[in-house]
Order: C-alpha cells, then sequence, then structure tokens
C-alpha cells in the first residue's frame, strides 16, 4: 500500500485532543479517560476513520477508539472529525502493542478490511492469527467480541478457521454482506467495493 504524504502532519497529531499520545498509561483505567462505564469498542486499523467517526456519532452509549499505525492516515481521519465527539479517541500504534495498552477493559473488536497478508510466511501478521488472537484474550473485559468485513476471500476462510479453532462461535456470516444488508456504516473502503459491485464477507465472532 502506497501512502500519500500530508502535509502538516506533525502538527494536525500534535494538535489533536482525541489523540492520545501515551496510551499505555490508561491500561485497566481507560474508562477514567471516559469518565463513564459505558461499553469499549474498538477499530483496529481505522484507516480515515469514516465508520468509527459515524458510529461515535450516532451511538453516544458506547465509547470508540480507533487505532492506526500510519501518521498520514490518522493525520486524514483526525481532519473529518466534524465536532465535539466525547465518547471517542484515537491511537497512533502497531496492533501488536494492543496488550500493552489494553487490559480486561474492551467489549469488542472491529477489524473492518484488515491487510490480508496474502503470503503464507506472513499469516501470523494476520489479525486474525493466533498470534492476535491470543493478545486479545488479555484485553476483553468478559465476553469475547468480534466483527468482521474484508473483501478478501482467502483472509475470510483463514479466519472463521482461526475463530473457530481458538472457541469462538461465528454467527451472521456472509460471502455477500450487502445483499442482505443495507442500512449500515461503511468504511472508504467498503464504499468503494460497494460502488464497483465487490463481494463484501462478514462474520461476528463470540467467545464467552
Amino acid at each position: 500500500m502506497r501512502l500519500r504524504n500530508v502535509k502538516n502532519k506533525e502538527e494536525i497529531l500534535n494538535n489533536c485532543d482525541y489523540l492520545i499520545k501515551n496510551p499505555e498509561s490508561y491500561q485497566g483505567k481507560w474508562k477514567t479517560l471516559f469518565k463513564n462505564d459505558n461499553p469499549i469498542y474498538i477499530e483496529i486499523g481505522m484507516g480515515k476513520g469514516k465508520f468509527l467517526i459515524e458510529n461515535a456519532l450516532k451511538y453516544k452509549n458506547i465509547n470508540y477508539i480507533g487505532m492506526e499505525r500510519f501518521d498520514s492516515v490518522m493525520a486524514k481521519a483526525i481532519k473529518k472529525i466534524p465536532e465535539s465527539i466525547p465518547n471517542l479517541r484515537l491511537i497512533r500504534m502497531n496492533a501488536l502493542d494492543i496488550d500493552k495498552v489494553f487490559s480486561k477493559e474492551i467489549d469488542l473488536i472491529y477489524l473492518n478490511f484488515s491487510d490480508p497478508w496474502p503470503k503464507k510466511r506472513w499469516y501470523d501478521r494476520r489479525l486474525t492469527s493466533k498470534v492476535f488472537l491470543d493478545k486479545y484474550d488479555y484485553i476483553f473485559k468478559d465476553t469475547k467480541r468480534i466483527e468482521m468485513k474484508t473483501d478478501n476471500e482467502d483472509l475470510f476462510i483463514y479466519s472463521l478457521e482461526s475463530l473457530s479453532k481458538k472457541g469462538y462461535t461465528l454467527s451472521d456470516i456472509s460471502f455477500n454482506y450487502h445483499q442482505t444488508h443495507s442500512d449500515i456504516i461503511m468504511s472508504e473502503y467498503e464504499m468503494r467495493f460497494s460502488k464497483e459491485g465487490k463481494n463484501v464477507y462478514h462474520l461476528f465472532a463470540q467467545n464467552k
């Protein structure tokens, strides 16, 4: 993926009140930052932020945290935030460090159009690999819930298998999600794929 540089990205990041510069210091106590006991949903790889921002605006009783590793992408997302959103926070970090930032406090993870890492030697980098699923064990508050969308069939099949092996119960499995779901909040990628007529794969996974 080739990323376009964003002019003044450092200034945008440094001046953003939503971006948490020291996320490790909030491990186990994110509710103190939000100042409530509402559920916390995180999106790993939030991209330009459309999905996360629209959800935070629509569902005020849920706290949303977006994670993104690339500075330029995060800067683009910040520029899209239209107004004060008290239930929204952002983290710029590599998902491999997720268990250093959260501890038994996350209610749901969104994985929207994650990098498929297509070569077999890269499979451990997939966000539904055992490497990451083991890390998620440490951050879920109680019941583990993961909602995933992708346009990559190979990644989808892989994820169905890896989540099942980890003990997750799978539901709402769809190989053409937009055929049966229309009134949904879409990410930028999802809107593009929908317009192009590409299949969007979806699953919901839960492990008690």
